[in-house]
């Protein structure tokens, strides 16, 4: 869904190189990432472009027809490639238009439930068919997870669809995954005052301004997107509001170059970028946490690989860098697939038997229950509670009594249940699943923002403003909410 690039050391648009994609991203991570994990992710950027080039996604061209590039916060050099503002949807749509043409089954309205395994193996999933309330059994020598983060903990405060409710991670977790960094979450610093929806750093790349009440510019727009996000929130809290401001870009360079970030400000707010400031705030936008997995983007659990932002494949570190999503997607998405594909080669006949008797069982989820407390509140109270005490600035104090509240939610679990009894279609089932899942990664992202001592680039501890060498580690987390 990523609108604003995706990153590769082209030199399409500038002086470039491989090791300055590199340095960039490891500046960027604040000490916490792997060298070869960012290694293999920059080093296979330009074969990722020429492939996704090749399938035919749609790239914006120079006028001497190289795919176009442009700068995003915490670059060198223009190095993100983009489809004028739709980059991610049309890498979407054209990924969805190849699995058509090879003729790969694929199964909607379909919400997964449990990953089955058997002595640490995976033997397949549980899921719900949405269409019939069915609950069906999918064996499988070997399981991808490409779910997408968790930033809907947020609720209203999040850029991210409202399916962004971390329901793979949490299915992985109960499984018997780790779970690593689930502190880090990084806050987009300009999405719409009112709305949340995500106004994209493409905006700031082709020379946009972030300004205060008075008009002024008081940030660098295109540093890395903590310090930007700090910034703005200062402003905010001393009583400033804060707006983009691309007036000084012709009309003709905005439909061009950012026509779904027009449309958005006119929908949402009301204002048209060509002669108007377009008021915003931080929000909650990518989860740099997410399933602890290995460089052959392997979880602890054998043959359950993860790729994306619910995988943590140690290229982001505690704040990613812009354009670097979409390149983890198809860098490590290929790596999780080939080594996916291998792993299922190697399944004995007794795994797979195996396999064939836990398919008979019933799914462990209990979907209905008694409706005493009305979850919908709970979950808008508790993404309230999160943007005001797990949000940009976060202190001791406010973390523990939050802890404190999601362990009581927590405890009163059973007080809450679907209403709706029909099978089919029954959303308020999916969305008590999804809250389900919700609180149990909002106590382990608590309980791992507690255990940080420190600030570090997306977590930023007021009561602990400096970073501290002792904690240039990965924080690894566990269902039973122990931390090492």
């Amino acid at each position: 869904m990523a609108q604003g690039g995706i990153n590769a050391a082209l030199g399409n648009a500038g002086e470039d190189s491989v090791a300055s994609h590199i340095a960039n991203t490891l500046k960027s991570a604040k000490n916490i990432a792997s060298l070869d994990a960012i290694k293999h992710l920059c080093e296979n950027a330009p074969d990722a472009i020429a492939w996704l080039d090749s399938i035919g996604v749609c790239f914006s061209r120079t006028k001497d027809s190289k795919i176009a590039q442009r700068a995003l916060g915490g670059a060198s050099s223009p190095r993100a490639c983009y489809a004028q503002d739709y980059t991610g949807l049309k890498i979407l749509h054209t990924l969805y238009d190849r699995c058509l043409e090879q003729g790969i089954e694929i199964i909607h309205e379909t919400f997964l439930l449990d990953i089955h395994t058997h002595e640490n193996t995976v033997m397949g999933v549980s899921a719900l068919d949405i269409r019939s309330g069915e609950t069906k059994t999918y064996e499988a020598a070997s399981v991808i997870l490409a779910t997408g983060g968790y930033s809907r903990v947020y609720n209203k405060h999040s850029t991210n669809s409202t399916a962004s409710t971390g329901d793979g991670i949490a299915s992985a977790l109960r499984a018997g995954a780790s779970l690593s960094d689930m502190e880090f979450v990084q806050f987009h610093p300009t999405g719409l005052k009112h709305s949340s929806i995500l106004i994209s750093e493409s905006a700031r790349g082709a020379g946009g301004y972030l300004v205060n009440s008075k008009g002024e510019r008081f940030i660098d727009e295109l540093l890395p997107r903590d310090t930007v996000a700090r910034a703005i929130d200062a402003q905010i809290k001393s009583g400033e509001n804060v707006f983009l401001d691309i007036r000084h870009l012709d009309e003709e360079f905005i439909n061009r170059e950012l026509p779904q970030e027009r449309k958005l400000a006119k929908l949402y707010e009301n204002v048209d970028p060509v002669s108007d400031l377009v008021p915003i705030k931080p929000v909650a936008h990518y989860t740099m946490g997410g399933i602890d997995v290995d460089a052959k983007a392997m979880t602890s659990v054998r043959g359950l690989f993860a790729t994306g932002e619910c995988a943590n494949h140690s290229v982001h570190g505690a704040n990613r860098l812009g354009g670097n999503s979409l390149l983890e997607l198809i860098v490590f998405g290929k790596l999780a697939g080939e080594n996916a594909a291998e792993f299922s080669k190697n399944v004995s006949s007794s795994q797979a038997q195996y396999g064939s008797e836990k398919s008979q069982r019933a799914s462990s989820h209990a979907l209905l229950g008694n409706s005493e407390i009305d979850f919908y509140k709970i979950r808008e109270e508790l993404g309230d509670l999160f943007y005001s005490q797990v949000g940009i600035i976060r202190e001791a104090s406010q973390l523990a009594d939050a802890l404190v509240k999601v362990e009581s939610h927590i405890a009163n679990l059973p007080q809450m249940g679907v209403k709706d009894t029909s099978k089919v279609y029954n959303t308020n089932k999916i969305e008590f699943l999804e809250f389900k899942n919700i609180l149990e990664l909002s106590r382990l992202i608590l309980l791992s923002a507690l255990s940080r001592n420190e600030s570090r680039g997306a977590h930023f501890r007021s009561d602990k403003p400096d970073t501290d060498a002792s904690f240039d580690k990965h924080t690894v987390i566990d269902k039973d909410g122990v931390v090492s």
